[in-house]
């Protein structure tokens, strides 16, 4: 296979990313995840088609081949298991792993990860709580409601928080809402906030953040 360059496994994780929650993918999703011109999007398309690692149909979207999917989970692994030893064993806090993990998840060499994967034991999630895919690529597919969906009384563990804008997940590390803590939610507010109940302390979250936190 033609050299795949870091570029093209920005876009081959995009496109993993987006397929989760829909069918088939648009270049306008692609431009818009990414934040790039629909152009350079459509020319990076093409040539990941001409590579078979998109199935492309004009007008009807794309889907990742296999060996597209298999890159795409090789770089998310990089990515996640980055993103844990450098909060774990660096302390770079929860905002910050996500951009320093893309700077550094296209130079990982196999050796490398391998190493950085037996000194955390193995994890199978990531400090966010999103799930790391295995070194055969296969990933645990499980989808978990967000505390939106949560009714007054109901309590849950929070399973994952979102990385993608690290202005929400600096507040929720402010409110100590992270993976594995417990929530409570105690009320519905006006201004479409919830009261919740965190580590013994109440707190209101707004609607935006608690979007972004997915509980078992």
């Amino acid at each position: 296979m033609p050299l795949i360059t870091g570029v093209m496994q920005d876009y081959l994780k995009a496109i993993y990313h987006l397929q989760q929650d829909r069918s088939s993918v648009s270049t306008s999703d692609v431009a818009k995840r990414l934040g790039v011109s629909p152009a350079s999007a459509t020319n990076m398309i093409k040539r990941l088609a001409e590579r078979r690692l998109l199935a492309y149909t004009r007008y009807h979207g794309f889907v990742l081949t296999p060996a597209g999917q298999r890159i795409a989970l090789e770089t998310i692994r990089h990515h996640r298991l980055l993103e844990l030893y450098l909060a774990r064993h660096l302390g770079v806090s929860l905002d910050q792993v996500d951009k320093e993990a893309d700077r550094l998840e296209h130079a990982l060499s196999d050796e490398v990860e391998a190493r950085i994967a037996a000194t955390l034991g193995d994890p199978v999630r990531d400090p966010h709580g999103d799930p790391i895919p295995s070194k055969n690529g296969t990933v645990r597919a499980v989808r978990y409601p967000n505390l939106t969906e949560l009714p007054p009384g109901e309590v849950g563990v929070v399973d994952h928080v979102s990385d993608r804008l690290p202005e929400v997940l600096q507040r929720l590390v402010s409110l100590g809402i992270l993976p594995d803590v417990t929530v409570r939610v105690l009320a519905r507010l006006p201004g479409d906030r919830l009261r919740v109940s965190v580590g013994g302390k109440e707190r209101a979250v707004p609607r935006d953040l608690a979007e972004a936190v997915h509980v078992r």
